[in-house]
């Protein structure tokens, strides 16, 4: 199979582009990216793109699996107007174009909670890209919504705060449903989850993420 990836400079982005340059079941790996990640590897192609004009770049759209890990903080954003044209016009847009052009599969990393009649603004985003996505009849097309996750080297305070919060309820038996995971085992279902799961539409909380 042929990967593409967006979002490849993200922690679970980074941490999929390596399992599924180091699988066998992937022959090429195509990620699309704002400026050069300076990785080098015989089944890597790197494209350095505007992703406010995909159109200028959809012949390179192809293949057949596209990985959508794309996804900012509001903080780091800056505004929610700027974090919807991330999490959302940027996969939309692409998704659109890798739909026209054949690519079999979808898989995304969504969110827990997401739902397009939520009152979270982050999970009413996430919930409408998750059923925009789905109007665009992807053979297969398969949806992740994990709990906290787990960042190598991260910087994030308020997130590694909360992880251990959650962490500790964890061991008295609450909130099973938000145990964190790391990136690295999320990207590992995500590489594996187009050659495990059937076609048509799945969507896989954290039981099935575990249990994949």
């Amino acid at each position: 199979m042929k990967a593409l990836v967006i979002g490849a400079t993200g922690a679970t982005g980074k941490e999929l582009v390596n399992l599924l340059l180091e699988s066998n079941d992937y022959e090429a790996v195509s990620i699309f990216v704002r400026r050069s990640t300076g990785k080098s590897h015989p089944k890597l192609t790197e494209h350095i793109v505007d992703f406010s004009d995909v159109n200028s770049f959809q012949d390179l759209i192809a293949g057949d699996v596209l990985f959508s890990c794309i996804g900012t903080t509001l903080k780091d954003a800056g505004s929610k107007e700027k974090q919807w044209k991330i999490d959302f016009d940027i996969p939309a847009s692409f998704a659109s174009v890798a739909r026209q052009n054949n690519v079999h599969s979808l898989v995304l990393v969504s969110s827990y909670g997401a739902s397009a009649k939520s009152s979270v603004f982050y999970s009413m985003m996430k919930g409408k890209l998750e059923d925009y996505l789905q109007g665009l009849h992807f053979s297969q097309y398969i949806i992740f919504r994990p709990g906290p996750l787990i960042r190598e080297n991260s910087d994030r305070w308020g997130e590694k705060i909360s992880v251990n919060i959650i962490k500790a309820l964890n061991r008295i038996g609450l909130f099973k449903n938000l145990k964190p995971i790391t990136t690295k085992f999320l990207a590992e279902k995500l590489a594996k989850a187009p050659k495990a799961l059937s076609d048509g539409d799945t969507t896989l909380e954290l039981n099935r993420i575990l249990g994949l």
